[in-house]
């Protein structure tokens, strides 16, 4: 069946135009505690980024879940894989947070989590989507859901996240700038890794409700080079506006997406515990991080784009560590979804136990040249059946062989098609992408 509102993660879109309008939440709230609840009953942990929409939204949820019959617990400002976890420790029905995760603040959205901690699957999504299109009818007053509020969530999730590296790990020495982008790790990451013995220059942790993601965070590392150049930090961190997204820097202030990043964390996984498994990453996946695990005799594979289909393969396959190269990490031996925090402990923790900087951890990985053209569409278009473009992309590749690759993919939200070739030359990528391009733009657009 095909999704009306639902996309890859939740519900989401621009404050009150459809669906993200005040009504329309608090249905929402209703028909996931209908659908969600055990015989009526049940409870429920909302937490938010700091949008200021999220105090509307946050009202509206709780107003229908009380109005499905569920309790409610309100954590506030919390990261998204914090609400994760609080789900699981308070053994609840379900996690709600309300985040449009890297978007701008005029952005939100609704995404939910099992009592399990993993987001929900298509088919609770779809039951969800049934039970909105029925009308709303509140459950008797007597067994109308009751609101309260964890007072101590921010400590139990920094406790949480320490605990993911060794006991007798210290960061003391380290001077290290975190980025918060003013988002959801604003009070916690700080924290964390002041607790553990860092040194700690903060930036992007003064929210206001309409500053998330706002020349800060993941989504703009660069802003992070100045700070750690001149304060000679050894390491920079950033994180996006509800705390999933990673990027991290080194002394010299070039920026670590997250396929380095991976490459870190599974030289850690091989050496002190056998690396069980192998790596997921994406079709956007640099292929240097393919050819670097290759040379450890680490398997990978490559999902679609996006961290739930990361999280399906990695449960499919039994594996531990995914991610894509935006910086969405996961490590599913410490967490149930992707962490900014707890993947930038595991990478903290390899360079300590290892005494290694992090541009040397990154050092045995080369990331390739990789060029995307965007060729808009005029109207719908399977490129995958237009004979003369899939020619010019096997000439490519038969010219790549095993030194590139290729990849032609619809955009998931607007009229585009991606061009994507990567390679080890970068002259040889930019005129193979332009060539590509050119023929796409010829036979599928016309």
């Amino acid at each position: 069946m095909s999704r009306q509102y639902f996309g890859t993660d939740g519900i989401r879109g621009r404050v009150g135009v459809p669906p993200m309008t005040v009504d329309f939440v608090m249905k929402v709230g209703w028909a996931a505690g209908k659908v969600l609840s055990n015989q009526g009953k049940g409870t429920v942990v909302i937490g938010k980024d700091t949008r200021i929409s999220g105090y509307m939204f946050e009202s509206a949820l709780e107003a229908g879940l009380a109005a499905a019959g569920l309790d409610v617990v309100l954590l506030g400002p919390m990261p998204t894989p914090a609400i994760a976890y609080l789900t699981m420790a308070q053994r609840a029905t379900a996690g709600i947070v309300i985040s449009a995760s890297h978007n701008p603040y005029h952005d939100d959205g609704v995404k939910f989590f099992n009592g399990d901690g993993y987001k929900l699957p298509d088919h609770t999504e779809l039951e969800i989507e049934a039970m909105i299109a029925s009308d709303l009818v509140m459950v008797d007053s007597e067994l109308i859901g009751k609101a309260t509020r964890m007072e101590d969530a921010k400590g139990r999730y920094i406790e949480y996240c320490k605990s993911s590296i060794p006991f007798n790990t210290t960061l003391k020495g380290m001077k290290v700038v975190v980025d918060c982008a003013n988002g959801a790790t604003y009070h916690i990451a700080p924290a964390v890794f002041r607790e553990l013995g860092a040194e700690v220059i903060e930036i992007g942790t003064n929210p206001n409700g309409l500053n998330i993601n706002k020349d800060v965070g993941a989504l703009h590392p660069e802003n992070m080079r100045s700070v750690v150049l001149e304060n000679q930090a050894d390491i920079g961190i950033a994180f996006d506006g509800d705390g999933d997204r990673l990027m991290m820097m080194d002394a010299r202030g070039d920026v670590k997406n997250g396929d380095q990043l991976l490459y870190v964390i599974a030289q850690s996984k091989l050496v002190k515990s056998g690396m069980a498994g192998g790596i997921v990453g994406t079709l956007m996946t640099n292929l240097g991080l393919e050819h670097a695990l290759k040379l450890h005799d680490i398997p990978f594979v490559r999902a679609k784009v996006g961290d739930r289909y990361v999280m399906e393969m990695l449960r499919d396959n039994d594996w531990l560590i995914g991610g894509e190269s935006s910086g969405h990490i996961i490590c599913l031996d410490k967490s149930t979804t992707g962490d900014g925090i707890i993947a930038a402990l595991q990478v903290l923790d390899w360079l300590v136990s290892e005494q290694l900087t992090l541009a040397e951890a990154c050092a045995g990985m080369s990331l390739y040249p990789q060029v995307m053209i965007n060729v808009p569409l005029t109207h719908k278009v399977d490129v995958q059946g237009i004979s003369a473009v899939q020619d010019a992309v096997k000439e490519v590749e038969n010219e790549l062989a095993d030194r590139g690759r290729v990849l032609l993919r619809p955009s998931g939200t607007e009229p585009l098609i991606r061009v994507m070739v990567e390679g080890e030359d970068s002259a040889e990528v930019n005129k193979f992408a332009r060539q590509l391009a050119s023929c796409v733009t010829e036979f599928a657009v016309g």
